[in-house]
């Protein structure tokens, strides 16, 4: 990659109209340079988990890390190419980043489009503000929670206005579920939905899944596999200012962040 690197502003996160303009463009640019590399190709390797990384990945984080240690000096960064080096934050404090520069890798080797960029600020272990990027659809779904509690949550695509998006309660013909395309299935995973009247599922890739409740297109997301704090969190702000929640499967408490080791617990995103 070349070129200049963009200079920001300093902002008050705490200015949630201002932090999202900025985070839109963030996003934008760390998506442009995410389809370099899936038009241009990329080289595959593999990290100790065995999950897949390519330069994309790491050239999307280094771009938002930078943006963002321009746009709130002094807030933790937690990333998810920086974590797998071993560069862990102290977020004690409260209010930090939660960064997965290119959610579903796999998706992006296999040139299906549901890829996404997710960035995230947490306050007192809830999302306040995230963007959703997916950058091969021209998508972006942003959501913000101001500490009064007004909150707002919206879809654009291209380079039409954005639009304010709300979540459904289950409607009275059943519920669409939507699974992960690659880990949609199992025995926890039936015993949860025979608690449901289900009139469809459906599969998506990364984020996109959370997005669809946000947007009235799904009204469930049961996720009974490993997750981390990085992969649910932008989407969370989303769906939680779209009125849905991210709930743990164990005992329906709201799904927190900060937590030892960033690892998510099994949970259930819904709608209203």
């Amino acid at each position: 990659m070349s070129g200049t690197a963009p200079k920001y502003a300093a902002i008050d996160p705490d200015d949630r109209e201002a932090l999202i303009a900025v985070l839109r463009l963030i996003a934008a640019r760390a998506g442009e340079a995410i389809m370099t590399y899936y038009v241009e190709g990329m080289e595959v390797r593999r990290k100790d988990d065995n999950s897949p990384v390519t330069d994309a990945d790491q050239a999307a984080e280094d771009l938002i890390l930078a943006a963002l240690r321009q746009v709130t000096p002094g807030i933790p960064i937690v990333a998810e190419e920086a974590m797998s080096a071993g560069a862990a934050p102290d977020v004690t404090g409260g209010r930090f980043w939660l960064v997965d520069p290119l959610d579903g890798t796999r998706e992006f080797i296999s040139r299906n489009g549901e890829f996404t960029v997710n960035i995230a600020l947490i306050e007192n272990g809830q999302p306040a503000a995230g963007v959703v990027h997916a950058p091969a659809m021209a998508m972006t779904w942003t959501g913000t929670t101001a500490k009064d509690g007004t909150a707002s949550a919206t879809y654009t695509e291209a380079n039409h206005p954005p639009k304010s998006i709300e979540a459904r309660a289950i409607p009275a013909e059943g519920a669409t579920v939507i699974a992960s395309r690659r880990h949609g299935s199992g025995p926890e995973l039936d015993a949860f939905l025979a608690r449901y009247k289900i009139k469809d599922r459906i599969t998506a890739g990364s984020s996109l899944k959370f997005c669809l409740i946000a947007a009235a297109k799904a009204d469930l997301y049961p996720r009974f596999g490993r997750t981390m704090e990085w992969d649910t969190a932008a989407a969370h702000a989303v769906l939680r200012a779209a009125g849905g929640q991210i709930v743990r499967a164990g005992d329906g408490t709201p799904l927190a962040y900060g937590k030892p080791g960033f690892e998510n617990p099994h949970f259930i995103a819904h709608g209203k």
